[in-house]
C-alpha cells in the first residue's frame, strides 16, 4: 500500500505528464526523504495512470542498480521529432540499448550471462532527458528516481553487434560534433549492467518483457539543446539514430 507521500508526489507528476505543468519546489522538499519503497511506488503509479512500461533505464549502483521504467508512449523510431509542445527541455544522452528477442533465461542457471546474451539484441538509442519538476537536473535523488530519473523519451535506430566494452561513437548535434572516439559504458560493460538489471528487476512493473529495450548509460554526458537543434548518433558495430527537437 503506497504511503500518502508517494501518493502525493505520484500525483503532481502525473498531473505534470498529462498537462506540462512541472511540480513545485514543495512537492519536491517533501520527497527528500522518501525511501525505496516510495520511490518504486511512486513509479508503479506513474507507470499505472500514463504507462505502460516500454523499455527500461539501468546505472551501476551500490549493490542494487539504478532502476527505472520508460513508458511506451514516449518510445519512437529513429527520426522521430520531439516538440517544445511535448518536453520542456531535450538533454542528450547517446546510449547502447539490449532489446530483449525471448524470455528470460533463469538467472540461478549455470549459463545465465551466455543464455542472456544470447536473448537480446544491442541496438544504438538516444534518450531524450527531461523532468516534471522545476529545476528538475538539481532535485533530491529520490525524486529524480521516482521521476523515472529523468527520462523524457527514447529514440530507437539500428541493432547490431556489440563487438567491444569501449566501442567508438559519434554524436552531431546540429553542425557540432559533440562526441567522438572511442568510449565506454558507465560500469564499463554494458553487458555486465545488463546481468546486474536482471538479476534485480525481478517482476517489478511485470519485470523485463521481451520486445522491450534496457538501456544502459550516456556515453557522452548530458548536453542540452535547444529547439531546432537535429541530433545523429552513431556507434560502431550497431549503426546510427537520429531525432529533431522541434519548436512548435
Amino acid at each position: 500500500m503506497p504511503t500518502p507521500l508517494a501518493e502525493t508526489f505520484a500525483a503532481a507528476l502525473i498531473e505534470a505528464r498529462r498537462t506540462g505543468r512541472r511540480a513545485g519546489a514543495d512537492a519536491i522538499a517533501a520527497f527528500a526523504d522518501a525511501t525505496p519503497a516510495d520511490v518504486m511506488d511512486v513509479q508503479a503509479l506513474v507507470a499505472d495512470a500514463c504507462g505502460p512500461v516500454g523499455a527500461w533505464k539501468t546505472a551501476p549502483g551500490e549493490g542494487r542498480p539504478m532502476i527505472a521504467p520508460i513508458l511506451a508512449p514516449l518510445i519512437r523510431p529513429s527520426g522521430a521529432v520531439f516538440g517544445t509542445d511535448e518536453i520542456g527541455s531535450c538533454g542528450i544522452e547517446l546510449e547502447i540499448g539490449f532489446r530483449l528477442d525471448r524470455p528470460l533465461p533463469d538467472p540461478s542457471a549455470p549459463d545465465f550471462s551466455a543464455a542472456l546474451k544470447a536473448a537480446v539484441t544491442p541496438v544504438v538509442v538516444i534518450e531524450v532527458v527531461d523532468g516534471r519538476m522545476d529545476g528538475f537536473t538539481s532535485a533530491p535523488a529520490p525524486a529524480k528516481l521516482a521521476d523515472n530519473q529523468s527520462n523524457g523519451g527514447l529514440v530507437v535506430g539500428e541493432a547490431g553487434v556489440l563487438a567491444s566494452n569501449a566501442p567508438v561513437i559519434r554524436l552531431l548535434l546540429g553542425d557540432t560534433v559533440a562526441a567522438e572516439g572511442a568510449t565506454s559504458p558507465p560500469g564499463g560493460d554494458a553487458y555486465v549492467s545488463l546481468e546486474n538489471f536482471v538479476r534485480h528487476v525481478g517482476d517489478f512493473l511485470g519485470g523485463f518483457q521481451p520486445g522491450q529495450i534496457l538501456i544502459t548509460g550516456s556515453l557522452n554526458g548530458m548536453p542540452f539543446i535547444e529547439p531546432g537543434t537535429r541530433v545523429e548518433g552513431h556507434i560502431a558495430g550497431l549503426g546510427d539514430v537520429s531525432l529533431e527537437f522541434a519548436a512548435r
